[in-house]
């Protein structure tokens, strides 16, 4: 009772609360489109823009959104450059990440660059400043995935078919892309950038080995990141564990469950 009244976990329980709802809903649309590994991605990017924002003095998750949404569309212009090999958009905007923020880190060795909550999540940490711009992503995520379900739906089956009844594919592969960043660098601080996308694809995965419609993926892979988030955090506060790795083990373990349920349900 002591953890709950606590407002430091009170914090955590909000920003954690809301990450599970917009990280596991957008990371179903790129696991659907094969864009499962776009996560780590962005994270790396964002963690460059995070010790640029160190460096300069700024708020670090401003700075890591804005690399992340300009990575976001790299990566697309790169997708459309490279249709073929689309994954090598990927492999190059990650290691423009990883140097960039190589030689933001080597820079900032005169400065206190406290990177470590923004490698494996520091959720305790969370400010009211935090959480209203993550409360600010999933109200936009939110509303963009209700007011384009259809035209979602429809381009993360089929890109092609999508693009033959005259949607504009270019413009909603940019949105989808700039959203992920959005979330990935507001879930930055809950997880950390090497555990993010395990938030955005392992509900996918479960919510896919179990449901047998669209409409049952969505609900079932919120279900899926809400209890591990909550839990997760919930576990950790009572056992002193780091809350990411907690979360992110206890989404595995999910996924496990969510298998073994799908291979007894086949067998009858």
């Amino acid at each position: 009772m002591d953890l709950i009244a606590a407002e430091f976990f009170q914090r955590a329980l909000i920003g954690g609360a809301l990450i599970a709802i917009t990280a596991p809903l957008l990371g179903l649309f790129l696991v659907l489109r094969r864009l499962a590994m776009i996560g780590d991605t962005l994270s790396h990017v964002s963690i460059a823009g995070v010790a640029l924002g160190f460096l300069l003095g700024v708020y670090p998750i401003a700075v890591g959104l804005l690399f992340a949404v300009i990575a976001s569309i790299g990566i697309e212009k790169l997708r459309r450059t490279y249709r073929t090999y689309a994954e090598l958009s990927i492999a190059i905007m990650m290691s423009g990440g990883i140097a960039l923020a190589s030689i933001f880190f080597t820079s900032g060795k005169g400065f206190n660059l406290n990177v470590n909550a923004y490698l494996f999540g520091s959720i305790y940490t969370l400010s009211w400043t935090d959480l209203l711009v993550i409360a600010a992503v999933t109200v936009v995520v939110l509303a963009v995935v209700l007011l384009h379900r259809k035209e979602l739906f429809l381009l993360s089956f089929d890109e092609d078919a999508a693009a033959v009844s005259g949607l504009p594919v270019r413009y909603f592969n940019i949105m989808i892309s700039v959203l992920t960043a959005l979330v990935i660098s507001a879930a930055i601080k809950i997880v950390g950038a090497l555990l993010v996308s395990a938030l955005l694809t392992v509900p996918a995965a479960c919510s896919l080995a179990l449901s047998r419609s669209f409409r049952q993926a969505i609900v079932l892979v919120i279900a899926v990141g809400e209890i591990a988030v909550v839990a997760g955090l919930w576990i950790a506060g009572l056992w002193n564990l780091a809350p990411g790795g907690t979360i992110v083990l206890l989404l595995i373990a999910l996924l496990i469950l969510s298998l073994t349920v799908r291979s007894r349900l086949t067998r009858i």
